[in-house]
């Protein structure tokens, strides 16, 4: 499906990126077109930014990993693939239906013993994985609702220790998320969100823009420092 907000420009530089650094492999091909056939909504990460957050997990050499948001298991796929053999990632997803896809998308990756999906909705999850002890998470990345983003800040902080890399999607909402604008709720927890993790001392933090196939947005990127 074409984004109309995509520059065709913008597109041509993610391909060209995409085909030399992080092309497409079979596993990674069969998770978007099963999703794209379960009628799953064509919002997962680009190849390019599955490559960084794979790189990402890789320098910090994470072995535990939290994902908030998995819809197919694209981006699952990417994390879990840095992780070791004895590594563990565990992903939250709303949606029955988009877990049950994701959870065959990463059993034909070869990646289910690495990955636990966990059906629900997050906020009454996240909880639950303090309960248990599953954390401390090397990495969380959160790419779900973005009208919770404040509150799945607030636990991944929770969940996290010193030296936790905190990753949240879609944070430039096509450049409006510079002004206010009430009547939208994922701007509005973006904004607050962004708030948040400024007066937190605990969090250092930047955020950047980002365009390509999915158009104008942003990634924000917060280190825990305490």
């Amino acid at each position: 499906m074409t984004n109309p907000q995509v520059n065709p420009g913008w597109g041509d530089v993610d391909h060209y990126i995409t085909e030399l650094l992080a092309p497409a492999d079979e596993a990674l091909t069969a998770a978007l077109a099963a999703s794209t056939a379960a009628g799953l909504p064509e919002i997962a990460v680009a190849p390019n930014q599955g490559k960084l957050l794979h790189l990402l997990a890789v320098t910090l050499g994470a072995r535990n990993i939290l994902e908030i948001g998995t819809l197919g298991g694209y981006s699952t796929i990417w994390l879990a693939r840095a992780l070791p053999a004895d590594g563990r990632l565990i992903t939250l997803e709303y949606d029955p239906a988009h877990a049950d896809v994701a959870r065959a998308n990463l059993a034909r990756a070869g990646l289910d013993k690495l990955v636990e999906v966990r059906t629900g909705a997050a906020l009454d999850t996240l909880p639950r994985l303090e309960e248990e002890g599953a954390g401390p998470f090397d990495l969380v990345f959160v790419d779900a609702d973005k009208v919770n983003n404040p509150r799945y800040v607030e636990w991944a902080l929770k969940l996290s220790r010193p030296g936790t890399l905190i990753i949240v999607d879609n944070v430039v909402r096509g450049g409006k998320v510079a002004t206010a604008h009430p009547d939208d709720p994922a701007i509005t927890g973006t904004r607050e969100m962004f708030e948040l993790v400024a007066r937190e001392p605990r969090l250092d933090a930047t955020a950047f823009q980002t365009v390509g196939t999915k158009g104008h947005d942003g990634l924000l990127l917060a280190r825990v420092v305490g």
